[in-house]
């Protein structure tokens, strides 16, 4: 079953996994090669291969050679791995953070052994182009992926069974996970993260990058029209500006285009350019961010925050918090505080 992390693809609640202390250290691995961008294979590392134990969070982590020797940079340094591909055979997540060419097929061997996790049952995820190597193994065929907007169409024309969606940032659809590029894959590694280990361990990592513990992965890689930040006279900017400041207030589609003095067809046509969503989806967006703002900082009840941001009932807030973060609004502000 896909998931997008979004409103229009709920899913229901589940329970906080356990802390990866509790047990045997889940082996997380990412295939590194020769000509790797620095920045791409360090989103994973960063992410898993940090030594967190003091926030119950802790991985074997393996960077797994594609190739051997000693691998090249883009960046003009040289990494030595320690791990080949036999590394992956016991990993229950492996990592794609990127490919060197699409024009170059990955090697046979790294292929293989992709295929080999995937029938024992492991995780796996392509970032940027990584795609293009899970899907040169066969492993996309028939499912929704994504990869960097950029690439998209030479994607489609290679893999014409894959069903793209270069308008996200990362498509979770279940035991395969692919992301647009650059800080989409920082996202979708915290998505994994939290999917597999709770949403404390990826609060706590995603407060230690002093980055959003979630971003959701239905969110438009870009917008070809961003709407300008404090331009007056813009209608749809400044009524962007007034739905965040009430939140609190019911709004639909019919009376946001009546405020906005457009139409309904040519205001849906023009929130959708300029913020690359529907109007549903960005206001449960800010909404969630709102909860989020006032379950961090404040004291308020959970009754009291579902009303200020426009929930309508304590249910409806319960049930969006659990779809979009896998916990409960009273369990995301213990583990935010620490308490």
């Amino acid at each position: 079953m896909t998931r997008r992390i979004s409103s229009r693809d709920p899913s229901p609640a589940r329970a906080a996994p356990a802390s990866p202390l509790q047990g045997a250290k889940p082996v997380v691995a990412v295939i590194a090669f020769d000509r790797i961008s620095p920045f791409h294979l360090s989103v994973p590392c960063v992410v898993f291969g940090e030594d967190r134990a003091e926030g119950g969070v802790a991985f074997d982590f393996r960077v797994c050679a594609a190739e051997p020797g000693t691998l090249s940079t883009t960046a003009g340094f040289s990494i030595d791995a320690t791990h080949g591909l036999d590394a992956l055979a016991d990993a229950g997540t492996i990592i794609v953070p990127s490919w060197r060419d699409p024009d170059e097929p990955p090697p046979a061997a790294l292929l293989d052994a992709l295929r080999a996790a995937h029938a024992r049952g492991a995780q796996l995820v392509g970032l940027c182009l990584g795609a293009f190597v899970l899907a040169a193994a066969g492993l996309l065929d028939g499912r929704p992926a994504t990869t960097h907007w950029a690439w998209a169409d030479d994607f489609a024309r290679r893999y014409p069974k894959v069903k793209l969606d270069a308008n996200v940032l990362y498509i979770d659809d279940g035991d395969v996970l692919t992301s647009a590029g650059t800080a989409a894959g920082l996202d979708c590694c915290l998505h994994v993260l939290r999917k597999r280990f709770g949403a404390q361990a990826a609060s706590y990592v995603a407060r230690r990058l002093v980055v959003p513990p979630h971003r959701q992965g239905s969110q438009a890689q870009y917008v070809e029209q961003p709407v300008p930040e404090n331009r007056h006279g813009n209608r749809l900017s400044g009524l962007l500006d007034w739905v965040c400041s009430n939140l609190d207030t019911p709004h639909t589609l019919d009376s946001l285009a009546q405020r906005a003095l457009m139409s309904r067809r040519t205001f849906t046509r023009r929130f959708r350019e300029a913020t690359g969503t529907t109007v549903g989806a960005w206001l449960l967006a800010q909404r969630l961010a709102r909860a989020q703002q006032l379950l961090e900082t404040s004291d308020q009840s959970v009754d009291a925050i579902a009303g200020s941001a426009g929930f309508g009932s304590t249910a409806s807030l319960r049930q969006h918090f659990a779809e979009a973060f896998s916990t409960s609004p009273s369990a995301y502000r213990r583990e935010f505080r620490g308490v």
